[in-house]
C-alpha cells in the first residue's frame, strides 16, 4: 500500500522537546489563547472548568460542564447553548453556538469526546468555549464576527461517564455516522445538515505504540476517495501546513494519524489505520461538502515526570489540542473565502450528476475496479418497505425522494450525490438498505 512521504512524522530530539513541553504547559497555565489574551477583567470573571480548578488532577465532571454551559449562555448574545439530544441514559447533548448567526457566515463545527475514554479532547473544548465567550482582543472578536463557531463539547456523555469507548448501548459512535442509529450519531448528522458547516474538526486521543507512532499530536484529514478535490486539498493542507507546524512551534512532536514511522528517519513504514471508510466522521466531512480535520492527543505518559504525575500529562494532552484548535480558526479565518467556494462549488457538483462515485479505496489507495461505479446509475427505487426502514436516515443526511408507485425514488441528481451510493447500493460495505439502481430516468 502506497504512502505519500509527506505523512511521516516529525519527533524533536529528547532533550529539546521536553523543555519546550515543560515551557509551554507552564506559559499555557491549563489554557492556550486563542487569537489573543482576554483582558485582566474578562480573565477574572470567567468561569473555570473542574479540570482547571484541579490544575489537572481530574476532569470536569458533567455537572459542572452543565453550570459552565448555563454561565456562558447567560454572559451575552455572543453565545447560546441548546439541548440537540438525548443519550440512551437519558443524558443531554449539548451544541454551544458562538460568533455570528449570518447567512453569509462561515461554520466552524468542532465535535468532541465521541469517545468516552478520551477526556482531553473535551476538556480543550469546554475551555475553548469559555475562550471564545470572553474573548475582548480585536482579532478574536473579528473571527466572531463573521464565523458561526458550533463546539459539541461532549459528544458521547453515556461513555464519558462510564469511561468507556463506546456510548451506553456499547456502540462506537465514530463508526455510526452512516447508519445513525445511535443518538449521538443523530444529533450531529442534525447539525450536518442544518447548519451545513464549512470545517469540521473532530477532537480524540489516542494511545501510543513506540518508537514508531507515538507523537504527541497525530493529525488527518478526510481520505474518503468520493470528497471533492478541493476540499480535500484544503484539508490536507489544513492538516499539514498548519496545525502540525503550529504545534511544533509550541513545543510537541507531531505525525499523521494511522502511519507509522521509522524514528531514525521520520519516514512512513506501514498505515495501521486513518482510511477512507465512510462510517467516520472524518470522512463524512468530505462527503458532506467541509474541510474536515482529526486531531488526535497523546494518552500515554511521556516522561517519569508524568508517570509520577498524571495532571502533568493531562495538562500536555489538553495543551497540544488548543493549540491545534488556535490553529484551526485562524485557518479557517484566513482562507474562508476559497473555503467557501470549495464547498459550494462541491455541493452544485452533486447536483450536476456527473463523474463516478466510489465505494471503496482511499486517497492513498487506488480504488479497485469492482468498488468504482464509473457510469453510476441516475438513482435508487425503494420499496415502501425498505423507506420505511431508511426513512429517518435519509432525512438527516439531507437525502430527497420522490414518490414512486407504491415506494420511492432516490434521484442521484442532488448535493448528496456520493453519499447516497454508500447508503442505497447492496455493493457498498456500509449499506442500508439495497435499492433498485436505475439507468434510465
Amino acid at each position: 500500500m502506497p504512502i505519500a512521504p509527506t505523512a511521516g512524522g516529525r519527533r524533536l530530539p529528547r532533550r529539546g522537546r521536553a523543555r519546550d513541553l515543560a515551557l509551554a504547559v507552564a506559559t499555557a497555565a491549563l489554557t492556550v489563547p486563542l487569537l489573543g489574551v482576554p483582558s485582566d477583567a474578562a480573565r477574572s470573571t470567567a468561569p473555570r472548568t473542574g479540570f482547571e480548578v484541579s490544575g489537572g488532577a481530574r476532569w470536569t465532571r458533567q455537572s459542572e460542564e452543565a453550570s459552565l454551559l448555563a454561565e456562558l449562555a447567560r454572559h451575552g448574545d455572543r453565545v447560546s447553548v441548546r439541548r440537540i439530544g438525548t443519550t440512551a441514559r437519558g443524558r443531554p447533548l449539548r451544541l454551544v453556538r458562538i460568533g455570528s448567526a449570518e447567512p453569509d457566515a462561515l461554520t466552524v463545527l468542532v465535535v468532541c469526546g465521541q469517545h468516552g475514554d478520551e477526556p482531553a479532547a473535551r476538556e480543550a473544548c469546554l475551555s475553548t468555549v469559555r475562550d471564545l465567550a470572553y474573548a475582548t482582543d480585536a482579532r478574536t472578536r473579528a473571527l466572531l464576527a463573521r464565523t458561526e463557531i458550533l463546539v459539541l463539547p461532549t459528544a458521547n456523555p453515556d461513555g464519558l461517564a462510564a469511561g468507556t469507548r463506546g456510548n451506553g448501548d456499547g456502540v462506537d459512535v465514530n463508526r455510526d455516522h452512516l447508519a445513525l442509529r445511535s443518538a449521538e450519531a443523530r444529533a450531529v448528522a442534525a447539525v450536518l445538515r442544518d447548519h451545513e458547516p464549512d470545517v469540521i474538526d473532530d477532537v480524540h486521543e489516542y494511545a501510543a505504540t513506540a518508537p514508531y507512532y507515538d507523537a504527541d499530536l497525530l493529525v488527518l484529514w478526510p481520505r474518503n476517495p468520493n470528497t471533492d478535490d478541493r476540499l480535500h486539498d484544503d484539508a490536507r493542507a489544513l492538516a499539514l501546513d498548519r496545525v502540525r507546524p503550529a504545534a511544533e512551534k509550541a513545543g510537541f512532536g507531531t505525525g499523521v494519524y494511522g502511519v507509522w514511522t521509522d524514528p531514525a528517519t521520520g519516514h512512513p513504514i506501514k498505515r495501521s489505520a486513518g482510511d477512507g471508510q465512510e462510517r467516520i466522521l472524518r470522512n463524512v466531512a468530505g462527503l458532506t461538502h467541509a474541510v474536515g480535520l482529526l486531531t488526535e492527543s497523546r494518552t500515554d505518559a511521556l516522561s517519569a515526570a508524568e508517570r509520577a504525575d498524571p495532571a502533568l500529562a493531562a495538562r500536555r494532552r489538553v495543551a497540544s489540542q488548543l493549540v491545534a484548535l488556535k490553529a484551526l480558526f485562524r485557518y479557517a479565518d484566513e482562507r474562508r473565502a476559497s473555503i467557501s467556494a470549495a464547498t459550494a462549488a462541491s455541493r452544485a457538483a452533486g447536483a450536476e450528476d456527473r463523474g463516478p462515485v466510489f465505494l471503496g479505496g482511499s486517497d492513498d489507495e487506488a480504488p479497485a475496479p469492482d468498488d468504482t461505479l464509473f457510469d453510476p446509475p441516475c438513482g435508487y427505487r425503494l420499496t415502501a418497505e425498505q423507506f420505511a426502514r431508511v426513512r429517518d436516515a435519509l432525512a438527516l443526511h439531507a437525502v430527497t425522494t420522490r414518490p414512486d408507485g407504491d415506494g420511492v425514488f432516490v434521484p442521484l441528481g442532488q448535493p448528496a450525490r456520493k453519499l447516497i451510493p454508500l447508503l442505497l447500493d447492496g455493493r457498498a460495505a456500509h449499506h442500508l438498505t439495497n435499492g433498485q439502481p436505475h439507468t434510465a430516468c
